[in-house]
């Protein structure tokens, strides 16, 4: 491998990075944007923080909301950015959509519900299935970008 190529290799490995990053943050932003508008507002069975009165529940689902889509409009500019400077595929930002999406349903799932105790899932029901739930959706979510990340890399290296 010459310098040139070892360049293009190492700037479209770059772009990958690039990719990955910005379409993570776009999923973490459209599964909090999912969170949001499911549970918070159409079933209304959470608010983002519910320790407080209901005025501060939806303040900080006002908050939430505003947090998402900053994300997904920097992931959107960073996106564009990764595609200007070199070769992405499709796959790759799959990966990080989907890795992103599970990420962020984990971390709600145990940081938010049962670590911070910012919230629960539901209020007056059995809660191990709705956290059985929570955190599985969200494993499903991230072992599926793994293996959409996995599958870019095998095809890059045969």
């Amino acid at each position: 491998m010459n310098e040139t190529s070892t360049l293009r290799v190492t700037r479209r490995t770059i772009a990958r990075r690039r990719a990955f990053w910005a379409t993570f943050l776009m999923g973490a932003a459209v599964m909090a944007a999912v969170d949001e508008i499911v549970f918070h507002q159409l079933l209304r069975w959470h608010h983002f923080y519910d320790r407080s009165t209901t005025d501060v529940g939806l303040v900080s689902d006002g908050v939430l909301h505003a947090a998402e889509l900053v994300a997904l409009v920097a992931g959107f500019f960073l996106l564009a950015d990764a595609l200007r400077r070199g070769a992405v595929d499709a796959l790759t930002m799959w990966s990080g959509f989907f890795v992103g999406a599970g990420a962020f349903q984990i971390w709600d799932g145990l940081v938010d519900h049962k670590l911070l105790r910012v919230h629960q899932v539901r209020y007056d029901v059995v809660l191990l299935p709705y956290d059985v739930a929570w955190v599985a959706a969200g494993v499903v979510l991230l072992v599926l970008g793994l293996l959409l990340g996995r599958r870019t890399d095998g095809e890059r290296t045969t």
